[in-house]
């Protein structure tokens, strides 16, 4: 949607007024206008320039949950639709998420229902929010749609962070020890190289390991840099792949320790979505299509759409996805109850509960074993190093003292 430049003046207080703002048309950004008491005097299309940049803040999913929880209780407490979008834009910091709450405020006065004016932003509000929205302006309960909404939404960020806690810190650890072992021995150990060949004595087996690594990172090190960055480039671009998803969140469903996280992961953020549509009044149908593209793992995504077929042809869910394999028994068996006993919504939320708290726990104990661990595989790599320069040192004391 093209932005468009205005210049005007208020009407009740004579004073000059101007900014940008997103609109349809001119005449679509003059109505709106006039109905704010300004007279527009001058409306232009921004252009574009071919080579801008922009360094625009993204909006963030915890800006999200705390503009749903605002939004609620403003309804909530009987605040007009377009009030309180305008009281949320013009006290937001983030200038990304102010301009998209001031078009949705523009589009809903103009004649549009809040769910299509939020569909026209896709990479703010994703599928998942704006039909949850649109069936609770069908419903009539808009105020406790948006309050499951951002406890959904919190409880996700709360997942992701967990995933992000549980990768980022041996992640950097690895990085920072690499990068010292690499230092050291691009830097470092041709000194003691060059002082150890006037010596004219047979090196120690472990000075010669560290001393023939030292040689080839140093003859090396550019090439391996390149390597790096290229090979990185080259994940990152068949990860965007239909086959390098499925290869890759495979392998990592696969792993000791990653993949069993990954999976809880998964399965909680699976039935809290499912759970949420459901109990909003979303066809179980459409609900598996929102949850598919929402599920964050191609595994799991073709898991989802599998349980459509199936429930589709007449069949149950429980069982296509205790065939799956993704899904622990437990799962099944509580979808299977709640399948009986007609409160499926239910029993989902009980097993995202289940499986946050086991991420919580299990993120918590494996840093608590990793600290350690890394602590002690950086201190021996480098402590090894450090080891092999001295000991031709010591050799050297020894023969100088005649021991």
């Amino acid at each position: 949607m093209p932005v468009y430049i205005y210049r005007g003046r208020n009407i009740k207080t004579n004073e000059s007024v101007a900014g940008e703002r997103f609109s349809s048309s001119t005449q679509a950004l003059a109505a709106v206008l006039r109905r704010e008491q300004i007279a527009p005097i001058n409306i232009r299309e921004k252009k574009e320039s071919k080579f801008s940049f922009s360094f625009q803040k993204k909006v963030k999913q915890s800006e999200i949950a705390i503009f749903t929880r605002q939004f609620s209780v403003m309804l909530n407490a009987g605040m007009p639709l377009v009030q309180g979008l305008d009281a949320i834009a013009q006290q937001h910091p983030n200038e990304a998420f102010k301009a998209v709450l001031t078009q949705v405020r523009a589009d809903v006065e103009s004649g549009s229902t809040l769910s299509a004016a939020m569909a026209k932003h896709p990479k703010v509000f994703d599928t998942l929010f704006t039909n949850m929205v649109a069936a609770g302006e069908s419903g009539g309960i808009l105020d406790t749609i948006l309050q499951r909404l951002s406890t959904f939404i919190e409880k996700i960020v709360k997942l992701k962070s967990a995933l992000r806690s549980a990768m980022i810190y041996p992640s950097v650890i690895l990085t920072v020890a690499i990068g010292v072992v690499i230092i050291i021995l691009w830097k470092v150990v041709p000194v003691f190289r060059t002082l150890f060949e006037g010596f004219n004595v047979q090196l120690p087996l472990l000075t010669r390991v560290v001393i023939a690594f030292s040689s080839i990172v140093e003859r090396f090190a550019l090439f391996f840099i390149v390597f790096i960055v290229i090979g990185a480039i080259g994940f990152m671009k068949y990860y965007k792949t239909e086959k390098g998803r499925h290869v890759v969140d495979r392998f990592l469903l696969k792993c000791p320790v990653l993949g069993d996280i990954l999976r809880k992961i998964g399965v909680a953020r699976f039935t809290r979505t499912l759970a949420t549509l459901l109990t909003s009044g979303v066809p179980i149908l459409e609900g598996l299509d929102i949850t598919a593209k929402t599920a964050g793992n191609a595994i799991l995504e073709d898991t989802i759409h599998n349980l459509r077929q199936r429930i589709e042809e007449g069949g149950t869910m429980a069982d296509p996805m205790r065939q799956s394999g993704f899904f622990p028994p437990m799962v099944t068996q509580m979808v299977s109850v709640g399948e009986s006993t007609g409160e499926m919504d239910s029993m989902l939320v009980k097993v995202a509960d289940f499986y946050e708290e086991e991420v919580d726990t299990v993120v918590a104990n494996l840093l608590t074993i990793l600290e350690p661990i890394l602590m002690v595989f950086l201190g021996v790599v480098v402590g090894g190093i450090v080891i092999a320069m001295y000991l031709p040192l010591f050799k050297l004391i020894r023969v100088l003292s005649g021991g």
